[in-house]
């Protein structure tokens, strides 16, 4: 059976991840009127955390997906857990204060060490790994990259960062693109479908029922909450939306919140040790700083999984492969004869201070999403908030919540007019070295 077969078989995205996926059962879809102290929309990684959690501490949980469990971007993503938030120390003193950005930075730990417990707690087989390096793409960005790591070092007395100079980046990752770096011994980096799956597993013995094929088509709180699907209903005390960057038609005060854009992945042939090695010497997964990122690791097999390049349409490129390897190609030309076997997409969600918005609706309608890039960490994490805060523990629920929040100019409708012409100006000053 081929890999294209074995994606197919799953529900899935034509992905090396679907192709290389642990074995789970499929769960039914969502035919009858059921009952639950919490329903939960959306089996990514925040839907799958919080329900996890939820049922952990007793409470009945009904989780609906549309699709399949882990089939958005937490089936599709890079893999990256980094530490920290999406945005930046610096920025978030700026944003929201020393003493928040310091509670923000404790969070962004908790979430990468929450997301190795939970996959040590359930023997999760992801290929995690130790390690992301950052590097710079420009010269120009060598100083804020040092001036970073110093930071960190400094006023949050955390020592797992340094800075290296060009010729230890070039040591460790086998092109000339890159000028200096930060190497990250914290961080993670795993199978990301593999991971969601053993989350469902996980909640699937806890006592989570599990739907899918079993899309939301409406809901509402009050006193009484209930969410329809086309076939059924669930009558809950709670709700939370973890839908992120695939909310849909759904109809939600918070949907101008986020914008969905599509980024795009590719994973080669198995690799000779010797030439994975001269790509990624450390075996750390690796980003830079260009605006529109480029970022890779090598899976467990010896393939690069390569990320470069988005679009902020409704549809994919024709040919995503093509799309992909070009950005490939400019990091590591020594590729040119490799074989591309698979190449996807994904949509994720982001927001205009890149930082996830949190919030609930009627006391008893939670939700999280928009995590802009770092969602393996964040999304795990927001899910632990939000059924922490369903029993009665919402501390930490509503320092995330109270973070400033900005919906896009022109609201879900006409939002995409200022995202194309920002994103587009951004790219440009990507190409034009600045």
């Amino acid at each position: 059976m081929s890999a294209g077969q074995v994606s197919k078989l799953l529900g899935h995205a034509d992905s090396y991840y679907a192709a290389s996926a642990m074995p789970i059962r499929e769960f039914p879809r969502l035919e009858e009127a059921v009952e639950a102290d919490v329903c939960v929309v959306g089996a990514g990684y925040t839907g799958l955390s919080a329900a996890l959690h939820l049922a952990e501490q007793g409470y009945s949980v009904v989780l609906l997906e549309g699709e399949r469990v882990g089939w958005g971007a937490s089936g599709r993503n890079g893999g990256h857990v980094g530490v920290g938030q999406r945005k930046g120390q610096d920025d978030l003193e700026k944003m929201v204060g020393k003493e928040i950005a310091q509670t923000l930075w404790q969070y962004g730990l908790e979430a990468v060490e929450l997301v190795e417990s939970l996959i040590k707690k359930h023997e999760i087989p992801c290929d995690l790994k130790r390690g992301i390096m950052h590097l710079a793409a420009k010269p120009s960005h060598n100083a804020w990259l040092k001036e970073e790591a110093d930071h960190l070092q400094k006023e949050y007395g955390y020592d797992q960062i340094r800075y290296m100079p060009e010729e230890e980046v070039r040591g460790l990752v086998g092109s000339e693109r890159y000028h200096a770096g930060v190497i990250d011994s914290a961080s993670l980096h795993l199978h990301p479908l593999n991971y969601a799956l053993g989350l469902a597993a996980a909640a699937d013995k806890a006592g989570v029922k599990i739907f899918e094929n079993s899309r939301v088509t409406d809901y509402h709180g009050g006193d009484k909450p209930e969410v329809h699907t086309a076939l059924g209903k669930v009558n809950a005390r709670y709700v939370v939306m973890a839908c992120n960057g695939y909310l849909g038609k759904l109809k939600a005060p918070f949907a101008g919140h986020m914008m969905p854009i599509n980024n795009f992945v590719l994973a080669t042939e198995p690799l000779s040790d010797e030439l994975a090695h001269e790509l990624i010497s450390n075996d750390h997964a690796v980003q830079d700083t260009l605006f529109v990122i480029n970022y890779w690791k090598l899976s467990g097999d010896n393939r690069l999984i390569f990320g470069g390049g988005e679009n902020y349409t409704s549809r994919f490129p024709q040919d995503i492969r093509a799309f992909v390897r070009k950005y490939m190609l400019r990091v590591y030309p020594q590729l040119e004869n490799t074989k591309i076997d698979f190449g996807w997409g994904g949509t994720l969600a982001i927001t205009l201070n890149r930082m996830p918005d949190y919030g609930r609706i009627d006391k008893n309608i939670f939700y999280a999403h928009g995590y802009s890039g770092h969602g393996v960490p964040s999304a795990t994490f927001a899910g632990k908030l939000i059924a922490e805060a369903i029993a009665g523990t919402a501390e930490k629920f509503d320092v995330m919540s109270a973070l400033p929040t900005k919906s896009f100019p022109g609201g879900t409708l006409l939002r995409w007019p200022g995202l194309v012409a920002g994103m587009l100006y951004y790219g440009l000053l990507d190409k034009l070295g600045r």
